[in-house]
């Protein structure tokens, strides 16, 4: 049996593709995981478009970040513009989360609002999902859909907008949601 005849058109979209997600912000490991690229391919890849080496160590693996008040906030509106596109919209997994990840920057731009969610985390986020690590319940007041434990109660779920967190909207900080 022979190896795989290599497609010179595959790997100019890989490039294409990987070069797209580095503007975007991904880290090595999405990178890695998204492309058919080698590693080696991937880091000169990134130096030459990014300008600096690639930030090292381990994504966080934990659903806790997703959870916190602003954070859980950032994440609902991102994932719900994910699961909205992925109703009516025929793209492949990255096109997905990239065009829903635009939308998402779009939204808190424009309200005036410092993103707190990172392209490498909305990736993870999506992840955490399609492994039923994480949900979206609706809220018992306003019916929004929110980033949620699987476990949650969902008939007496209350959103962070609904019921904030006692020192709510007294940050000054980027990203920070003003309550008045």
């Amino acid at each position: 049996m022979s190896a795989p005849v290599k497609s010179v058109l595959n790997e100019s979209k890989q490039i294409e593709r990987a070069a797209m997600l580095i503007q975007m912000g991904a880290r090595m490991q999405v990178l890695e995981s998204e492309t058919t690229l080698s590693y080696e391919r991937l880091i000169r890849l990134y130096k030459e478009i990014a300008g600096k080496s690639p930030s090292k160590g381990q994504l966080p693996f934990s659903t806790d970040w997703f959870l916190t008040w602003q954070e859980n906030i950032h994440s609902s509106l991102f994932l719900n513009i994910y699961e909205y596109l992925s109703k009516g919209v025929d793209l492949d997994s990255v096109e997905l989360l990239t065009k829903a990840y635009r939308l998402y920057n779009e939204q808190v731009t424009t309200a005036e609002i410092e993103p707190l969610l990172s392209f490498t985390r909305a990736w993870r986020l999506v992840k955490f999902v399609d492994a039923g690590m994480l949900t979206r319940t609706a809220c018992s007041q306003c019916s929004g859909q929110f980033v949620t434990e699987l476990y949650e109660n969902a008939r007496n779920y209350t959103c962070g907008l609904c019921n904030p967190p006692a020192r709510a909207g007294k940050s000054k900080s980027a990203g920070a949601l003003m309550l008045h």
